[in-house]
């Protein structure tokens, strides 16, 4: 099965998707978005690696910042922070260069490692694309580089992580069809979470929106 352009899901969502599935439809169905400390800090993070200038070289690598990607199997589009290319046996001819190169995409998070496969799912993703888009052999690993701790962290691409890509994916594509998005459920996370105050997790999690009110108003004074 190959999706239509129109029908493409923003990569980048994957990553909010794996977190919570009510998060990613409020901004990516319905459109909801608001800052907080976390994003912000975030989009500065993303700003410094997708340099429009940003194409070298050094030696046997070749930096590629802010590349485009996209894949018709798994209808998706977005754009990669950093693709390095190593230069070695089991890559692909890039235009104007000479040997074979291997992508490998590099995904900037602010903070340092979490708890969850978010992250290692979004840049999966990444590799995905790029396998589809420039016809080449299964990349066997990546890197997430963390804010916090400067450091980067290697993720094996393997068969169980790229599964659950495309199984997520599956239902994302689901739910956009639906135009629905689903009842939250209150966890620590929300604390952290820019859209709390759109999302109403507690009401969520209440039996009634009757319920909710009449304890919320019995607690004013």
């Amino acid at each position: 099965m190959e999706y239509r352009e129109e029908e493409y899901l923003q990569l980048s969502g994957l990553q909010h998707f794996a977190f919570c599935r009510r998060q990613w439809a409020l901004a990516y169905i319905e459109m909801q978005w608001a800052e907080n400390l976390r994003t912000v800090e975030g989009e500065i993070l993303h700003e410094k690696a997708h340099d429009p200038f940003g194409a070298e070289k050094r030696g046997d690598l070749l930096i590629s910042r802010g590349m485009a990607v996209s894949s018709r199997r798994l209808g998706i589009s977005g754009n990669c922070d950093v693709v390095e290319f190593h230069r070695g046996p089991g890559g692909v001819s890039l235009f104007g260069r000479e040997g074979l190169w291997l992508p490998v995409p590099v995904e900037y998070k602010r903070g340092r490692p979490k708890e969850g496969e978010a992250d290692e799912l979004q840049l999966c993703a990444q590799a995905i694309c790029l396998e589809e888009m420039l016809a080449c052999p299964a990349i066997p690993k990546a890197y997430l580089y963390y804010g916090e701790t400067a450091r980067r962290h290697t993720v094996e691409l393997n068969d169980t992580l790229r599964q659950r890509v495309e199984g997520l994916l599956t239902e994302m594509h689901d739910l956009a069809r639906r135009q629905h998005t689903p009842k939250g459920r209150w966890s620590k996370g929300c604390n952290a979470c820019s859209l709390k105050n759109i999302c109403l997790p507690r009401l969520c999690k209440e039996p009634s929106a009757a319920e909710y009110i009449r304890e919320r108003l019995e607690e004013c004074p």
